[in-house]
């Protein structure tokens, strides 16, 4: 990896243990507060730079890891459990589920961004353990064709992200 791209992941890294604090505040502030289900939006919208980040990384570093790619998959995930748990409505139970569940994720994160640079990267399963993907398959099912997975935009065109479309992310990151 040149000088160039090591700075480049180092500042994405630096920023995205900032932006992890940010997530992990939300969500203990969320935590047994049913009457604070919106601000789960500003999870998403804040996972989703990390997302994003490491997803133009991928594309720009001419030397980027494939582990960088995963670190993107994986956030898309949390963005859209993220997304679609501030749209519960009535179900307190279920938020609080979806609350511990983006906090174990968030966590699995964290472990992801500051083993960036580890010499030899182990695969995604190794920082997933078989329980934690067992409920984040469960809370995606009960999820339904109502729930955004994005930004609520006031379009017709808002996309949203279908079960299918979680799957094929899972699928992707090898955790199926």
């Amino acid at each position: 990896m040149n000088t160039s791209d090591i700075s480049i992941l180092k500042d994405f890294q630096s920023e995205s243990k900032a932006l992890i604090q940010t997530l992990i505040q939300i969500l203990e502030d969320c935590e047994g507060d049913f009457g604070k289900v919106k601000s789960l939006e500003k999870y998403g919208q804040t996972v989703d730079r990390i997302m994003g980040g490491a997803k133009s990384m991928q594309n720009a570093l001419e030397s980027a890891s494939p582990f960088i790619q995963s670190v993107g998959d994986y956030a898309a995930v949390c963005k859209a459990v993220g997304y679609k748990a501030s749209q519960i409505k009535d179900n307190e139970q279920f938020y609080d589920i979806c609350v511990a569940l983006l906090l174990d994720a968030t966590e699995v994160l964290q472990d992801l961004v500051e083993h960036l640079f580890d010499e030899d990267q182990k695969s995604l399963k190794s920082f997933i353990n078989q329980a934690f993907l067992e409920r984040l398959k469960w809370v995606s099912n009960i999820f339904g064709a109502e729930y955004r997975a994005s930004v609520q935009v006031q379009t017709e065109a808002s996309p949203k992200m279908n079960q299918a479309e979680i799957d094929e992310l899972i699928k992707k990151l090898g955790l199926d």
